[in-house]
């Protein structure tokens, strides 16, 4: 029997980066680690875990390295999702790495993985319930959230990625402008990771790899994605989402 993609089960667990250092941020980050800042009365990792729940996500995997403590700590008492730690204080392991090395908590099927910093304000459906609907493992390794380059807010890069019709990425090349920049969000597969490298990496790399396989494949955010990468960042993503609320 064919299943709908709609109907498709939506990853159980999920990849949280919450490791960097933040250094963009500081002097914030001087003595609270990134994921810890807070946007519009909570802490950015907050409203990650709260998406997260929403999207049924029972287990979250945490890798912690930066004032690593800190984070434990706000997370000790969390029960939706569970949380576990993976602990990169030791050596910090890059957004591939952490990956690696979590992935015997992570199970044998496709998740989530979210930086713990992305934030945006939703259309009119949950962007990780799409994610979840178009997913398809038989096609691809990874499909990655995607916002617009031209009207995120405080985002003032080239972009990451132009997209095909059915929704297959390129890359950008190096001096060119792109479309979209990736959200932070997006469901991977285990296959992802077949012969990665060891230590510490980036997952780039193997987007990438995808890419070349076309396997990797994008969905467009809906909704207002904002890049809080800097500490003027915050002020203009709080004001975006007060103006949701309006």
């Amino acid at each position: 029997m064919t299943i709908s993609r709609e109907k498709a089960v939506a990853p159980r667990a999920a990849m949280v980066l919450a490791a960097g250092l933040g250094t963009r941020m500081y002097p914030l980050t001087q003595t609270t680690p990134k994921p810890l800042l807070e946007v519009a009365g909570r802490p950015l990792i907050d409203h990650v875990l709260d998406r997260l729940a929403a999207a049924g996500v029972e287990r979250a995997i945490v890798n912690v390295h930066h004032f690593a403590h800190q984070i434990e700590q706000h997370l000790a008492n969390r029960r939706r999702p569970t949380i576990v730690i993976s602990d990169e204080r030791g050596t910090l392991l890059g957004t591939g790495g952490g990956v690696v090395r979590a992935l015997g908590e992570l199970g044998p099927d496709s998740f989530f993985h979210v930086n713990s910093d992305t934030i945006w304000v939703e259309g009119v459906r949950p962007n990780l319930e799409r994610l979840a609907a178009t997913f398809d493992a038989g096609r691809m390794d990874a499909l990655l959230l995607l916002a617009a380059t031209a009207t995120s807010i405080g985002y003032e890069g080239r972009g990451d990625f132009s997209m095909m019709a059915d929704g297959r990425l390129r890359s950008r090349p190096e001096r060119d402008v792109v479309p979209f920049v990736y959200a932070g969000a997006a469901i991977l597969s285990p296959a992802l990771f077949s012969d990665a490298p060891s230590g510490a990496f980036s997952l780039t790399t193997l987007f990438e790899r995808a890419a070349r396989a076309s396997r990797l494949y994008g969905l467009r955010l809906e909704g207002t994605w904002m890049h809080v990468g800097t500490p003027d960042a915050i002020e203009r993503a709080e004001e975006a989402v007060a103006a949701s609320a309006i």
